[in-house]
């Protein structure tokens, strides 16, 4: 059980930091971005904490991907902080 004041991170947590990263990096004019998971987690808070919330922060990551994305790197069972996705910008 999370102690009082840990912040335990949502699911709305990670999509929200996820199209604010979007946005930043189109504005910049760029064509992709590579977003790490552990990375993303640690934006968003909560990790490296014992009740970190990494399985939801990679799915949202994977929810999140269209048809020209890709996963550069992916832990052995599928959700862990060295998942990595290539998103391909504007979104």
């Amino acid at each position: 059980m999370a102690k009082k004041g840990d912040f335990i991170p949502k699911s709305e947590d990670f999509v929200n930091a996820l199209q604010k990263i979007f946005k930043q990096e189109s504005a910049k004019g760029n064509k992709s971005i590579i977003v790490n998971s552990g990375e993303l987690h640690r934006v968003v808070g909560g990790y490296p904490r014992r009740n970190h919330r990494m399985p939801v922060c990679c799915s949202v990551m994977k929810k999140a991907m269209k048809s020209t994305d890709h996963i550069i790197s992916e832990p052995l069972k599928g959700q862990g902080a060295s998942l990595s996705i290539e998103y391909k910008l504007p979104r």
